[in-house]
């Protein structure tokens, strides 16, 4: 398990400047199967062979997202599961999002 999989979100207030990309860069090396939008988001797709996998996935994560308060958008079709988290009040990424996004590759099959 890495570290940030074992931290756990807080809150940030309105205005809470995102991450620089000196820091979002060394935080992305930490969870290398998520695709990084600059500072602006990050997001993951995975594959699956059926729909109750995928929404097996999904249903894990929206537990996940309920108990860190921190919800990423979500999409669920036959055979695929993506998400794409960023800090509304940071307008960008925070910490939050590498750590939802460590805690989601654990959740997801190898």
């Amino acid at each position: 398990m890495s570290d940030l999989a074992r931290e756990h979100c807080r809150e940030y207030p309105p205005g809470t400047p995102t991450l620089g990309e000196d820091e979002a860069a060394e935080l992305h090396r930490q969870v290398p199967g998520w695709d990084r939008e600059g500072v602006r988001a990050l997001r993951r797709e995975f594959s699956f062979d059926d729909f109750n996998a995928a929404f097996g996935l999904v249903a894990r994560v929206a537990l996940l997202c309920e108990a860190e308060s921190h919800h990423p958008e979500i999409e669920l079709a036959w055979g695929r599961a993506a998400f794409r988290t960023w800090t509304h009040t940071a307008r960008g990424l925070s910490r939050n999002d590498f750590i939802l996004a460590a805690k989601i590759d654990l959740l997801a099959p190898a």
